[in-house]
């Protein structure tokens, strides 16, 4: 244990060595090359508004006194030359290249257009050179080269390096004084939580860890043991939720094979009887198509776990539900009405699982209403969230079973939710969604004794900006 504080440790020591010492040596050479192209610039500019003299030698005095004052106090070399690399002006005496070829790669790379750059390691040390066109009327005439040597950058690295390595030696052996010290605390409780953490791999959720010793191993216990218990829960309830889809999926089948034996067994059915026959069989069918889609579309949101938000006319959006379920409610007598604020409400949501929440809640509503009954639908919003209600006049939800009505498979009337082509996953869908949102969904009692169904989204300005 001791040996993995130390290794992870150190491999953190020389990165982070490595990490500032990089971006050191880059940002000093990154100074030191926009000063030289702030030279060059200047030197370039001013030579140039004077390149057209007639005198040639004056104008080389001129280049020359331009040089000279840009450079003085430095140790950098500054060379002008025309477009046939021929010296105008070189401040190093010693190498004497006034009126000579001078060719360089970043100087050729210059009078093709560019603002070019190279370091090299000379004799001398290390070297820095940048250079830049000469321009007059947009024409290059010629280039400016400057090098200078930049040892003292290396040199500076050097001593910090030295410093870093004194830091991380430093470093280490304290690291290693408090690993020997932090691996007989943490150790042993640590060694217990792998146990039930190996226990909860095998599918044993009844195992719990140690509370006791530090505050932090203690928040560890306690969060580790609630998660078992998490677990736990979740077990009962993906056993459970597996027990109602076979349940679910068994009932139509049942019937399904009930209906087709019948008819094999029947002696010559007739046409009228062979109809009626198939006509329960399509409906089983059609039962059993709706479970199946449900419970895709479930899968697809605990999978996904995503939305694809857009800015949605939220009035429009509950209009459009009002009007798709207008038909169902007329055939039953039902009353469907919209109460909206005056200017349309705006929202950042995904339009179509917002547009399923809401349909299946006012759909339910429908179905549970009596004939002559009436549903209504209600939109409001502040600047902070948007509210939609839906409200129906029918029997109402018991205050114990509120709670439960959005859990998977749900039915309060099972023979009426069939009766009805309820699959219990309508509203464990909507809840899914609207959490999806970042909202919240309740339900209570309605204000005529039915129940009233309750969506808080937050608003959002912009897509990804919640306000």
């Amino acid at each position: 244990m001791v040996a993995t504080y130390v290794a992870v440790t150190l491999i953190t020591l020389v990165l982070m060595c490595v990490y500032i010492l990089g971006i050191l040596s880059d940002n000093l050479y990154s100074e030191k090359r926009t000063a030289l192209y702030s030279k060059a610039n200047i030197i370039s500019q001013t030579v140039s508004d004077m390149w057209d003299m007639r005198d040639e030698n004056l104008m080389s005095l001129r280049i020359q006194d331009i040089t000279e004052r840009q450079l003085a106090g430095t140790n950098i070399r500054g060379v002008v030359t025309n477009t046939t690399y021929n010296v105008l002006y070189d401040n190093n005496s010693e190498s004497n290249m006034r009126s000579k070829v001078f060719m360089r790669d970043v100087l050729k790379r210059a009078l093709d257009g560019e603002q070019a750059n190279s370091a090299f390691a000379a004799d001398s040390g290390d070297t820095l050179t940048v250079s830049v066109p000469v321009e007059v009327s947009g024409e290059i005439v010629g280039g400016v080269y400057l090098a200078e040597n930049v040892s003292s950058i290396g040199e500076t690295v050097a001593t910090i390096r030295t410093s870093l390595i004194v830091f991380c030696i430093v470093i280490l052996f304290l690291s290693v004084l408090m690993s020997v010290g932090a691996s007989y605390i943490f150790t042993q409780p640590i060694s217990e939580f792998v146990e039930v953490a190996q226990a909860i791999s095998r599918g044993d959720f009844s195992r719990r860890a140690k509370v006791q010793g530090l505050r932090e191993i203690v928040q560890m216990g306690e969060a580790l043991n609630m998660m078992c218990d998490e677990l736990n829960a979740l077990d009962e309830k993906r056993k459970h939720f597996v027990s109602d889809v076979s349940h679910e999926l068994k009932t139509p089948m049942a019937a399904i094979k009930l209906l087709c034996d019948s008819l094999v067994q029947a002696d010559a059915p007739d046409m009228a009887t062979v109809r009626e026959f198939l006509g329960d069989m399509s409906g089983e069918i059609d039962r059993l198509t709706r479970l199946i889609d449900k419970l895709l579309t479930l899968s697809r949101l605990d999978a996904a776990n995503k939305l694809n938000p857009s800015r949605v006319n939220i009035t429009a959006l509950c209009g459009g539900v009002m009007r798709s379920l207008k038909k169902i409610a007329d055939e039953k007598n039902i009353r469907l009405s919209f109460d909206a604020a005056e200017n349309e409400i705006y929202n950042v949501v995904d339009y179509d699982k917002l547009y399923e929440s809401v349909y299946n809640i006012a759909e339910n509503a429908i179905k549970y209403t009596p004939s002559g009954g009436r549903v209504v639908t209600r939109l409001r919003a502040n600047d902070r969230v948007c509210i939609i209600e839906v409200e129906d006049t029918g029997p109402g939800i018991p205050d114990e079973e509120k709670p439960k009505v959005f859990e998977r498979f749900y039915r309060l009337d099972d023979s009426r939710a069939r009766d009805t082509g309820g699959t219990g996953l309508g509203l464990a869908i909507t809840r899914e969604a609207i959490l999806l949102h970042g909202g919240t969904i309740e339900v209570v009692d309605g204000e005529f004794g039915g129940s009233r169904f309750i969506i808080r989204l937050p608003m959002v300005k912009e897509e990804g900006d919640q306000s």
